[in-house]
């Protein structure tokens, strides 16, 4: 369940405060070959599967690290709703790495906690430490800062 608030104000209440996880997301081949089509990253360690089973150090295809940056925002929609928000928007990014990768066949989920809360013209803007998990790693594989503001 999503942690919800009733307005925008009410984000200043969730600074230092850790969100539930977001549902496990499913990484196939047919997802990672989609998104190699939408971005033209045909890297041959993403969509060539016979290669990449027999000569990638991965063992096998792995997901591209922007795919699993671009699930953030879906993720992020299962962990925090704000009921009474105009509007939502991503601002940006303050910081991404990718420690692991992530093979195709496995699952991915979101880890959120609010860090910074400031009120901008018309909203609040949140900063939030994003930890994205996989069942086929042990330490995350992506970490970031994504910036979201919300308008009342």
């Amino acid at each position: 369940m999503p942690t919800t608030i009733d307005d925008v104000d009410g984000l200043h209440g969730l600074l230092g405060q850790q969100l539930e996880c977001s549902d496990w997301f499913d990484i196939t081949q047919d997802r990672v070959t989609t998104f190699a089509d939408a971005t033209d990253d045909h890297q041959w360690i993403h969509v060539d599967v016979e290669r990449a089973n027999t000569e990638s150090p991965y063992g096998g295809p792995i997901a591209h690290g922007y795919l699993t940056l671009s699930l953030l925002s879906a993720m992020f929609l299962q962990v925090l709703t704000v009921r009474e928000a105009s509007m939502a928007v991503n601002y940006g990014l303050n910081k991404v790495r990718f420690p692991a990768p992530v093979p195709v066949g496995s699952k991915v989920r979101l880890s959120a906690e609010v860090i910074t809360v400031e009120d901008i013209a018309g909203g609040i803007q949140i900063v939030v430490r994003a930890t994205v998990h996989c069942t086929a790693a042990d330490k995350p594989v992506c970490v970031a800062e994504p910036v979201y503001r919300f308008y009342r």
